[in-house]
């Protein structure tokens, strides 16, 4: 019988991108996926250390894990807690294997798992060549109809709050041929593939163009890039935009795709607390982007996210964020409160605002944008819209990115992976019901209609 592993993912979409990358290692090395974790021969954590309460959860659920396995199983941490922390880990976890940072095999060279004694940590940080790159890495087929591909690594970004270029690296983009080859070889199942970096918009700037650009033009690496990924799938999606990197001609090609969804990482909206989270623009700004954006696609979707309560952040700064989600109403927003990462410039700024004062703010905006969400759903009902069914009964539209948005409960017949048209009969805060569109033929008859209540 085979060996078998349990792979478990906290974390962003990369991080996802990642433990695929990894699987398909393992599965090549002769493994099997388990079950359930209890019944692995090697249990992996791929882990986040993003901000403090990803880390907590990190350590939290490898403790659970390392209690749980079978006796005589493998614990293996892997990931951002691996990359950042991997010296401390060795002596606050001894219930863990093997640390193994960014690009550092957590088999042996037969693609054994190897004996469940300790094995000393690996120091990531100073490692110069990894034995492998998990970036461009194959993965296994996509059994799901939509799939993140990750087209960069690291970031050359210096936000005041963020520690990922300390351990991500700088920006190292991948080459558009390898990109396109994977998501080839995701297989005939995938019908959206949604772009993931750091930051996407600053894709291929650290490497030399492919091909020359013609003569009087300007290079436009992401905007090709995005075209020739619309030719292979029905969807493509980005996700993590800068927003000054954004121009008319991203606008376009965005639109041009059939998914006008706008991930902008905007953070803040007040201009002096950006200019200490050392980033640019302000509300004036990213007000002027999304009106372009709506001019150029009246029903573009829009999500952003903000920081509440970051050093020096002052009760007129809180108030011109409230006022600028009222006025640009996004269809979705996420809000956190400022985590003080070791090493960031933020962490030495002082100017504190208290945790008690951090969640009162970012209960306000919640609140308020709960409502904004729940309205701009709500003007949709009565409307027809093209959904990709995820699963049974669960779907989405282009304004809904998977995993991190609303949905769209359609009717059970629709099988997964299909596109359909269908109609909103009702909404409940961030989600939809819709029933058959009678309209688009015999497939959708209203035999199948669903009943909802509106909201």
């Amino acid at each position: 019988m085979s060996e078998r592993y349990w792979l478990e993912t906290l974390g962003c979409p990369k991080n996802e991108v990642d433990s695929q990358k990894l699987a398909g290692t393992l599965t090549r090395a002769g493994l099997q996926p388990a079950d359930v974790p209890e019944h692995a021969d090697l249990v992996v954590v791929n882990t986040c250390a993003f901000i403090e309460a990803a880390r907590q959860e990190s350590v939290e659920v490898v403790l659970e894990l390392a209690r749980s396995r079978r006796a005589g199983a493998r614990l293996v941490v892997t990931g951002c807690l691996a990359e950042r922390y991997g010296d401390e880990l060795e002596a606050a976890m001894p219930e863990v294997d093997l640390v193994a940072g960014f690009g550092e095999a957590i088999l042996g060279p037969g693609g054994e798992i190897g004996a469940p004694s300790r094995v000393p940590v690996a120091a990531p940080r100073r490692r110069r060549v990894p034995s492998f790159d998990l970036l461009e890495l194959p993965r296994p087929p996509s059994e799901s109809p939509w799939a993140y591909v990750k087209i960069a690594e690291g970031c050359d970004r210096r936000c005041a709050f963020c520690a990922i270029p300390s351990f991500r690296g700088a920006q190292r983009s991948r080459a558009a041929g390898a990109i396109l080859d994977e998501i080839d070889a995701l297989g005939p199942a995938l019908r959206e593939v949604v772009l993931v970096a750091q930051d996407i918009a600053s894709w291929s700037r650290d490497r030399r163009p492919e091909r020359p650009p013609a003569t009087g033009t300007r290079p436009r690496p992401l905007v090709d890039l995005v075209d020739q990924v619309a030719r292979r799938v029905e969807r493509v999606r980005l996700l993590y935009l800068y927003p000054s990197s954004v121009d008319d001609d991203l606008i376009e090609a965005v639109c041009a795709t059939g998914v006008p969804y706008f991930d902008l990482s905007l953070q803040h909206v007040s201009r002096p607390l950006l200019r200490r989270m050392h980033r640019p623009g302000g509300r004036a700004a990213f007000s002027e982007l999304i009106g372009r954006i709506r001019s150029l696609a009246p029903a573009a979707a829009l999500r952003s996210s903000f920081i509440l309560g970051f050093p020096g952040e002052t009760e007129e700064d809180h108030d011109e964020l409230l006022g600028f989600l009222e006025e640009v109403e996004l269809d979705w927003a996420g809000f956190f409160t400022f985590s003080e990462e070791p090493g960031t410039p933020a962490a030495a700024m002082g100017s504190t605002v208290s945790h008690e004062l951090a969640m009162e703010r970012l209960r306000e905006c919640s609140e308020l944008q709960d409502g904004v969400t729940a309205r701009r759903r709500a003007s949709l009902v009565g409307t027809t819209m093209r959904v990709l069914v995820d699963s049974q009964g669960t779907a989405r539209s282009y304004r809904e990115a998977p995993e991190i948005d609303g949905v769209v409960h359609v009717p059970d017949h629709l099988e997964p992976g299909s596109i359909a048209d269908v109609v909103a009969t009702g909404s409940a805060g961030p989600d939809l019901w819709a029933g058959p569109d009678v309209s688009a033929g015999p497939d959708l008859s209203a035999d199948h209609a669903v009943s909802v209540t509106a909201a």
